[in-house]
């Protein structure tokens, strides 16, 4: 590959990076110059993902943690900051939906909602309690989180416990990006639409073609969609932009 410059000499960390969005971030960002840590539970994908990094040229460092557990995640931001004294960007995109087993509230397990709170919104604040910690050391940079249109709209319903933990996710970016900006930290999340990946792999043919009768542009996104709209959101070209949430949907949120 022939790098880009967007991202040269930042250090970064991605969780969710076996597969997905996350994958494709951590793809991009290497080609964009920067040396990416790569956060998934899934040691296999982690590896997939770091080997194809070094395959183009790029820098990766495998880094197999679970998102829920405080101190997994924690070794893993210390490992990063250790290898390259320090980090610039943190992006916090872990997250699982439960299609099947999420379910409207009268009908849902407590179980089912612990879980899922606790990796969508638990595992991004513990992946910022970290990784903030790691850039306020390092003198400021930015943080990318991933929520989602269910988070601020009713549009999932029977989906209860996904989409109050991507509300959460939601008013955790905001509350961070007040809390940092004049420690010259800028918070964003961007906010997908649906994406083709294997979260969405239960969506059917005649689900996906009613979806894009609905939205303005007639499309799917792609995990590339998104990754690019993160390099954005955690690149110099957005200076002046904390506190954002940034819709990639095809326009779904705009109707």
């Amino acid at each position: 590959m022939t790098p880009g410059d967007r991202l040269k000499g930042k250090r970064v960390i991605i969780t969710g990076a076996a597969s997905g969005i996350g994958r494709a971030a951590a793809l991009l960002f290497a080609r964009e110059g920067a040396a990416v840590g790569v956060i998934d539970i899934d040691q296999d994908g982690v590896d997939e993902t770091t080997a194809e990094i070094a395959r183009e040229g790029g820098e990766a460092l495998p880094l197999s943690a679970d998102v829920t557990r405080e101190e997994q995640i924690r070794g893993a931001v210390i490992e990063a900051v250790d290898t390259w004294g320090g980090l610039d960007i943190v992006v916090a995109n872990a997250g699982i939906a439960m299609f099947g087993q999420d379910d409207r509230v009268d009908r849902l397990s407590l179980d089912i909602w612990q879980h899922m709170i606790d990796v969508n919104l638990t595992g991004v604040f513990l992946t910022c309690k970290h990784g903030v910690g790691a850039l306020l050391d390092s003198g400021g940079g930015a943080v990318v989180c991933t929520t989602s249109p269910a988070g601020v709209y009713g549009i999932a319903p029977g989906q209860s416990a996904y989409s109050a933990s991507k509300a959460g996710v939601y008013g955790l970016t905001r509350s961070m990006a007040a809390a940092y900006g004049r420690e010259g930290i800028r918070v964003n999340a961007v906010m997908p639409g649906y994406t083709k990946t294997a979260l969405t792999d239960w969506v059917t043919a005649e689900h996906v073609e009613k979806f894009k009768e609905m939205v303005p542009m007639p499309r799917i996104g792609m995990p590339e969609d998104i990754a690019a709209v993160m390099l954005f959101l955690a690149s110099d070209d957005a200076a002046n932009v904390t506190g954002a949430i940034w819709a990639s949907d095809a326009g779904w949120t705009a109707v």
